[in-house]
């Protein structure tokens, strides 16, 4: 049977960078008769809500200040593995385009909104160790 983790922004939690949340209809309705768990790396890293924006950029994750905050998101994605493994999850959705939880594509890390294939860190991990993976694009309506 399948278990999914679900971004919490998707769920109406207040974690994204701009202290918001994507709250999604969509998701919480395919989710409706499903096992979930939800789980924000970015907060679990200890990044606070809200904060300067952030990009992958060269293999790294810089915010809009410039600051390298690569480690803040691989400890993020280690504590989504983790998470994952102790609740036996075997599927995620995740947030589009997210530093962390881009599934297919992410901003290209000159914060001027420009899309490129690619994963976020989160998504990057979790996919290496079998998860399957969706973002809230995925979902059909």
């Amino acid at each position: 049977m399948s278990k999914y983790l679900v971004s919490a922004c998707l769920m109406g939690h207040n974690c994204k960078y701009n202290g918001g949340n994507n709250d999604n209809a969509a998701v919480r309705a395919f989710l409706r008769d499903k096992d979930y768990v939800v789980f924000c790396p970015e907060r679990a890293s200890g990044l606070p809500a809200p904060r300067l924006p952030s990009e992958i950029r060269d293999g790294r994750v810089y915010s809009k200040a410039g600051d390298d905050v690569t480690a803040e998101f691989n400890a993020g994605a280690e504590k989504a593995l983790a998470f994952c493994q102790k609740h036996g999850v075997t599927h995620a959705i995740l947030k589009a385009r997210s530093p962390s939880c881009g599934v297919h594509a992410v901003y290209d890390g000159t914060f001027t909104g420009k899309v490129i294939p690619g994963q976020g860190v989160t998504a990057n991990l979790l996919s290496e160790h079998g998860i399957i993976l969706m973002d809230e694009e995925d979902i059909p309506l």
